[in-house]
């Protein structure tokens, strides 16, 4: 009886061990593979075949799963390394790498270590590339050197089934020294900037401040121009405009010689009189104005007759007289106000220095 238990008890063991052993095959079996990755899957050691996202169902022991692989986009980001440029100046360059597995097969078995291989080859093709640039270059010309750098790393990891789509230089750091250097290089640019700018405005400064007095001086110029034509026409008129209503009224000779005489200092004083004639006449003249004022008479006691025959011509001569025509005066005015334009523009110009 104890015996028949025991072999009961053995026999559940055996039978519990295989349903658990079951479970787990079955478990096993049964592969879920997620969205963006791939599952390579061999069959007793050799290469089978490769499963994509979703649910399969795999020969247990027989089916083994060799590698999950990502297939997206991945970034790998390298450490700094040391590249000398073709004018021996040591520098510090970060690079990282953007790249893509589309052979999931030929990543797995054509390579080992396919990140330490793109790590080596891209530090070996950026001292390549480096090398053949001067420090200037090197800074300036990143995209020259990612394009190259992308050109031959996709070559070679084309047989890998990895390909490189892109390439960043994130820094380029050169020594403390050249940094310094190229800091006062800088400094001194914009200040040789700054220099031509400043002299740049001083010249057109002058040149505006030039112009505006030339402009002033003109305009002076033509003011007092102006000015003299009026004050010479206006002159002229009233002038014209007495003598002729002296003629109209009939004056009496006495008057016109007193008038005369009166109208000696103003004629001679007047800016617009270029010559000053004194008549022949000028003692008859006087003559008259003392007998009428003193009222002498003639031998026969009767007042005596003044002869006005040289009063009347010299009424006749002031009356005949004209100043120069207002079309000649203006244009001589104009003649100097051109003059006086051209001096003020000659005196004006100043001399400008020029801009080192």
């Amino acid at each position: 009886m104890n015996t028949a238990a025991a072999g009961s008890i053995t026999l559940l063991v055996i039978l519990g061990v295989l349903i658990v052993l079951v479970i787990v095959a079955v478990a096993r079996a049964v592969l879920q593979v997620h969205q963006g990755y791939t599952v390579i899957i061999e069959r007793l050691g050799k290469y089978h075949k490769t499963l994509t996202p979703g649910l399969h169902v795999l020969i247990p022991v027989i089916d083994t799963v060799r590698q999950r692989i990502d297939m997206r986009e991945q970034v790998v980001p390298f450490p700094p390394q040391p590249v000398i440029t073709s004018d021996n100046i040591v520098v510090n360059i970060d690079t990282v790498i953007y790249f893509q597995v589309t052979q999931p097969e030929a990543a797995t078995y054509e390579i080992a270590d396919p990140m330490s291989a793109i790590e080596q080859l891209a530090v070996t093709t950026l001292r390549n590339i480096i090398g053949s640039m001067d420090m200037e270059q090197a800074l300036t010309g990143r995209d020259q050197i990612n394009s190259q750098l992308r050109g031959v790393l996709d070559e070679a990891t084309g047989r890998w089934g990895i390909r490189v789509s892109r390439v960043e230089l994130k820094a380029i750091d050169p020594p403390a020294t050249v940094q310094s250097a190229m800091e006062q290089q800088m400094k001194a640019e914009r200040d040789k900037r700054a220099a031509v700018l400043t002299a740049e405005g001083v010249k057109q400064s002058a040149i505006l401040t030039a112009e505006g007095e030339k402009q002033s001086a003109i305009l002076r110029a033509e003011g007092q121009a102006q000015s003299m034509i009026l004050k010479a026409q206006g002159e002229s008129q009233a002038i014209l405009e007495v003598f002729d209503a002296i003629h109209r009224g009939n004056a009496d000779p006495k008057l016109l010689s007193y008038e005369y005489l009166k109208a000696l200092p103003q004629i001679a004083n007047s800016s617009s009189s270029k010559v000053w004639i004194i008549p022949a006449d000028l003692t008859s003249a006087l003559d008259a104005v003392t007998k009428g004022l003193t009222g002498n008479n003639d031998e026969d006691g009767e007042p005596a007759q003044v002869d006005f025959s040289g009063s009347k011509r010299l009424a006749e001569t002031l009356a005949a007289t004209r100043l120069e025509d207002v079309n000649s005066a203006l244009a001589s005015a104009k003649g100097e106000a051109q003059r006086a334009s051209d001096e003020a523009e000659s005196a004006s110009t100043p001399s400008v220095p020029r801009s080192k």
